[in-house]
């Protein structure tokens, strides 16, 4: 495993799934970490599972659709622990809806979140990397930007995510003379709490099942398949990367392109 030891990291969408997943990770091999999500109390319960003494995770409660929460999160992590080296852009959100029944709220919700969200994140954690003398930086995006699935109607939230793979190799462009590298990981499915934004637990049990077969390799993804990309992106091990797409989809770009 990556040694992250004395490394300080910020984590989007920390309070659950991928995010939850990689923020443990982190702390286990040695990072401070600080989590940000919209949900205060389940924040606090992912930072009490990940880290019971409290002395390496430290939680913002934010929307990271406005980008003061991005700031937040930086003074946090500098405050607490005196700096950013890393940067695990990982807030999302996901539901489907077939294109002509969209509306303009919906749009700038997946617009906000996904695409504005992430980029103001990534510029005030860059700021601050470059007084640690660089970073790295690690995106979550889709293989619906990918790819367009026809039994999850998903254009807007597609179009955001495929802004965000853009903002990829520009970014891998504009701060590689900083040492700043940024990647992004291209999940397929993958159980995560996501589903149960706008499925019941009942919903959820019956259709995630029916999403295995859609992966060459035969079953959805889990949160740790997603943790194990993005940690690799994230280290020493990848020193020479930046400004990749990796998809970690069970095989499915293998067989569409």
């Amino acid at each position: 495993m990556n040694s992250f030891s004395n490394k300080i990291a910020i984590v989007t969408g920390g309070g659950s799934g991928i995010g939850k997943e990689v923020a443990k990770r982190l702390v286990t091999s040695g990072a401070s970490v600080v989590i940000g999500g919209r949900d205060a109390a389940k924040l606090t319960q992912a930072a009490r599972e990940i880290d019971a003494s409290g002395r390496q995770i430290h939680t913002l409660a934010g929307d990271i659709a406005h980008p003061s929460t991005a700031q937040a999160l930086v003074d946090v992590a500098v405050r607490e622990f005196g700096g950013v080296d890393i940067l695990v852009n990982n807030a999302g959100v996901f539901k489907p809806k077939p294109f002509l029944e969209v509306n303009p709220d919906e749009y700038d919700w997946f617009l906000d979140t996904i695409l504005k969200g992430k980029f103001f994140m990534a510029q005030a954690a860059a700021k601050a990397m470059l007084q640690r003398g660089g970073g790295a930086i690690v995106q979550t995006g889709s293989l619906w930007a990918i790819q367009a699935i026809g039994a999850t109607p998903s254009a807007a939230y597609s179009a955001a995510n495929a802004g965000v793979h853009a903002l990829t190799r520009n970014l891998a462009i504009e701060l590689a003379s900083s040492n700043i590298r940024i990647n992004t990981v291209a999940p397929a499915v993958v159980e995560t709490p996501v589903y149960g934004t706008f499925m019941n637990a009942e919903q959820v049990k019956e259709v995630l099942p029916t999403f295995n077969a859609f992966h060459p390799l035969g079953r959805n993804g889990q949160p740790g398949d997603i943790a194990s990309a993005i940690l690799f992106l994230a280290s020493s091990e990848a020193a020479w990367i930046t400004g990749t797409v990796l998809p970690v989809d069970g095989g499915v770009t293998a067989g569409r392109h």
